[in-house]
C-alpha cells in the first residue's frame, strides 16, 4: 500500500484547516489536508459571518487582533474576495444596568485596539435612529464588520492548493496511529497518509480524534439558527447584535449590499451527528422575528426567503481547544470554537502554522490549551481515592 507523505497532515477542511494549510505552505511545509465531505461544509460555511472582535473573552483579543490584520489584507493575501466589509459592529442592550458592563469592557487594556465608543439615550437614537425604543445603550466597534462565510474556507483551500498543498475532499478518516515518531492516517477507502506532525481541525468531531490520543474533552454540538430576508434598499451597513443574559433575547443581523438582511441568534437545535445533518428549529425562527421587531421595528413586514443551520462544537468555558497536545509530540489541535470562530479563522491558521513550523508562537494561546481538561496528577489521585472509598 502506498503511503502518501507530507510534513503535516491536517484532518478537517473548515476555515481553520484550510487557512492553516495555506499558511503552512507559505512557510515551506508540505501539506496534505483531508476533508470527509466538502471544504467548509459545516460550521465554517453556514455561520452568520461576523468579523467582530468586541465582546470576546479579553484573553482572546490578541489572537483576534492578529486575525483582523489578515482580514484587512484580503483579497491581496489569497487572491480571492470574501466580501469582507469593515462596516462597524454595534453591541446593544435593553437595560440601563448593562451599560456599565459594556463600559468596563471598553475600558479594559486588552480592548484598546478596538476603539470602542459607548452610546446611550438620545445620542444612541440619533446615531442609530432605526433601533427600537427598548434599546438603552450600546458599544460601537468602528473597525469590525462582516464577510461571506460560504466563500471563506474554499478560498483558502484554493489558495493553499495553488501553493502546492494537497487537498483531499470526500476522504473520511478511519484510524490515526503514531508509530516510530510518525503519524499514519488511514481512510475508509484504504488510503494512507503519513507525517511527523498532525493537526486536527475537525470542528464538532475534533474530540473524537483527541480522545483517541487520551485527551477527551466535554464538547457539545449545536445547530445555529439563521435566516435571510428578501432584498430591500441598502440602509443598514452596521452589524448589530444584542448583549443580554436572557437566551431568547439574543439576536443579531447584518445587511449585505445586495439588500438582504441576514439574521442569527436565539434557540439552537441539536444536530444529528451520525448522519451529519443539522435542523432548523421553527420556534427559533419565530422568536427571531419577534426579537427583530423589538430591535428593528421597521423589518416587521419583510419576507423570510431562506432558513438554515449547521453543526458547531461548544465547550463549557466557551473557549476553543487550540495548541499542542499535552500527551503526544507532533500533535496539534484547533477545534471547538463555540460559534465564534469565523473572525478568528485566518489568525488561527497563521498561528498554528507558526507553532507547527517553529515550535512556538508570538501570540498567546495558552488559555485554549487542551490541558485545561486533563486532570492534574493531584486531582487524579484524589479521584482514585474517592472511588476506592
Amino acid at each position: 500500500m502506498t503511503l502518501h507523505k507530507a510534513d503535516v497532515v491536517i484532518v478537517g477542511g473548515g476555515l481553520m484547516g484550510s487557512a492553516a494549510a495555506f499558511f503552512l505552505r507559505q512557510r515551506g511545509q508540505s501539506v496534505i489536508l483531508l476533508e470527509r465531505d466538502q471544504i467548509g461544509q459545516y460550521a465554517s460555511g453556514v455561520n452568520f459571518g461576523n468579523v467582530r472582535r468586541q465582546g470576546r473573552f479579553l484573553g482572546q483579543l490578541e489572537l483576534a487582533n492578529r486575525s483582523w490584520a489578515l482580514w484587512k489584507r484580503l483579497p491581496e493575501l489569497i487572491d480571492d474576495d470574501l466580501e469582507f466589509i469593515a462596516s462597524g459592529h454595534m453591541r446593544v442592550c435593553y437595560r440601563e444596568d448593562e451599560i456599565p458592563e459594556l463600559e468596563a469592557y471598553a475600558a479594559a487594556p486588552e480592548a484598546a485596539q478596538l476603539d470602542l465608543k459607548i452610546y446611550r439615550g438620545a445620542e444612541l437614537h440619533q446615531r442609530f435612529p432605526f433601533l427600537g425604543p427598548d434599546v438603552k445603550g450600546g458599544s460601537y466597534a468602528p473597525h469590525d464588520g462582516h464577510a461571506n462565510p460560504r466563500l471563506a474556507a474554499p478560498a483558502f483551500a484554493r489558495a493553499a492548493r495553488r501553493l502546492g498543498a494537497r487537498i483531499e475532499e470526500q476522504t473520511e478518516v478511519a484510524e490515526v496511529q503514531k508509530i516510530a515518531g510518525e503519524f499514519t492516517v488511514t481512510t475508509t477507502d484504504g488510503r494512507q497518509f503519513g507525517a511527523e506532525r498532525l493537526l486536527i481541525t475537525a470542528g464538532a468531531w475534533g474530540q473524537k480524534l483527541s480522545a483517541q490520543f487520551g485527551e477527551p474533552v466535554p464538547l457539545d454540538t449545536n445547530g445555529p439558527q439563521m435566516a435571510v430576508t428578501e432584498p430591500v434598499p441598502y440602509a443598514l451597513p452596521t452589524v448589530i447584535g444584542v448583549y443580554t443574559k436572557i437566551p431568547e433575547e439574543v439576536i443579531y443581523f447584518r445587511q449585505i449590499p445586495r439588500g438582504n438582511i441576514i439574521i442569527g441568534g436565539g434557540y439552537r437545535s441539536k444536530p444529528d451527528m451520525l448522519n451529519r445533518r443539522a435542523y432548523v428549529e421553527p420556534r427559533s425562527i419565530l422568536n427571531q422575528m419577534d426579537q427583530m421587531r423589538r430591535l428593528l421595528p421597521g423589518v416587521g413586514n419583510l419576507n423570510i426567503i431562506r432558513v438554515w443551520s449547521g453543526i458547531e462544537g461548544y465547550l463549557p468555558d466557551s473557549l476553543p481547544v487550540m495548541g499542542p497536545s499535552g500527551n503526544v509530540d507532533g500533535l496539534y489541535y484547533a477545534f471547538g470554537f463555540c460559534g465564534h470562530g469565523f473572525q478568528l479563522g485566518p489568525g488561527v491558521g497563521d498561528v498554528m502554522a507558526e507553532l507547527i513550523s517553529t515550535g512556538s508562537t508570538s501570540t498567546s494561546i495558552e488559555p485554549f490549551s487542551i490541558r485545561r481538561f486533563t486532570p492534574s496528577a493531584e486531582q487524579r489521585t484524589t479521584e482514585q481515592r474517592s472511588r476506592a472509598s
